[in-house]
């Protein structure tokens, strides 16, 4: 978080800030939350809070639309074609039943 809050200058805390905006016009073209007006998600548009809620806004708006989400998916090594699970019902080493 801490490396890519310091990329939030120039053009890219523009577009983060724009994001922001984006992020708040698709959720409230479903609803309108008096309660939530005018908060996004992750720290936006000022900082960098949380990154797995940058990610999804990523991954739902597409690329391209929040640049420090997207910075945040090309440094994971999550991948939208590969799915790695557990074995249903296994048991972490030390976990109790």
């Amino acid at each position: 978080m801490a490396q890519l809050s310091e990329t939030l200058v120039g053009e890219t805390a523009e577009a983060y800030h724009r994001a922001h905006e984006s992020y708040l016009a698709d959720r409230e073209s479903i609803e309108l939350v008096p309660e939530i007006s005018g908060f996004s998600a992750g720290g936006m548009p000022n900082r960098v809070k949380c990154l797995h809620a940058l990610a999804g806004h990523s991954l739902a708006a597409g690329p391209g639309v929040n640049p420090i989400g997207d910075a945040a998916l090309e440094r994971s090594t999550w991948s939208p074609t590969r799915c790695e699970c557990s074995e249903p019902g296994a048991a972490k080493a030390g976990a109790s039943e």
